[in-house]
């Protein structure tokens, strides 16, 4: 992951959200689209956005498992 990282940064990308294991692909769906709620209709940071889309999936039944939401971090500007 060091790698793949390092080279998007090297890319030009300023900000990543990377997971840190392998993760559901239909966990990782719901949590972008509520991490795009939270920036693109919210206002929120990028990184304010990620926590608030992992805490409203924590919260429901059906995504609670940390393994669905969990692995995901931010890296980059943080701003």
């Amino acid at each position: 992951m060091v790698g793949l990282t390092r080279g998007l940064m090297y890319a030009g990308g300023e900000r990543l959200v990377v997971s840190l294991w392998k993760v559901s692909d239909d966990g990782t769906s719901i949590l972008m689209q509520e991490f795009y709620k939270e920036m693109l209709i919210n206002g929120k940071s990028p990184n304010v956005a990620l926590r608030a889309a992992q805490l409203k999936m924590w919260k429901q039944q059906q995504w609670h498992d940390p393994n669905y939401w969990a692995a995901f971090t931010f890296l980059g500007e943080w701003r």
